[in-house]
């Protein structure tokens, strides 16, 4: 395995399937080498979101830069905005969905990568 340097600006946006005005950077995954971690940049439009989700074996851990919204965890909303750290366990049902007048920013480190949407 060989390491890896680029500019984010390199890697196109996707619409991860269920995602709706939701976009993700997919900056390291499995498909770079990685076999622990996927890492990416997720930016939710005004209005944006995800469906209600669960990852069988993955764990993911988001933190909020830019923008407001709420997340759903086990059904229970959450107000997130700038500064928040998020922890979802495996099996925990969760959602995101931008709330505010801006672009909802936030990083996304989720490991195994293998668990997560493309």
């Amino acid at each position: 395995m060989e390491a890896k340097i680029f500019q984010a600006e390199e890697v196109n946006w996707t619409e991860p399937p269920a995602h709706y005005s939701a976009f993700s950077k997919l900056l390291i995954n499995e498909s770079h080498g990685s076999k622990y971690f996927d890492f990416r940049v997720s930016s939710y439009q005004p209005k944006g979101y995800c469906d209600p989700h669960t990852h069988e074996i993955a764990e993911n851990i988001y933190y909020v830069l830019k923008g407001k919204g709420v997340v759903e965890l086990d059904g229970k909303r959450h107000l997130v905005g700038p500064g928040t750290v998020i922890f979802i366990p495996p099996g925990v049902e969760h959602a995101m969905v931008n709330t505010g007048f801006e672009d909802l920013i936030f990083i996304v480190v989720a490991s195994p990568p293998q668990d997560m949407p493309r």
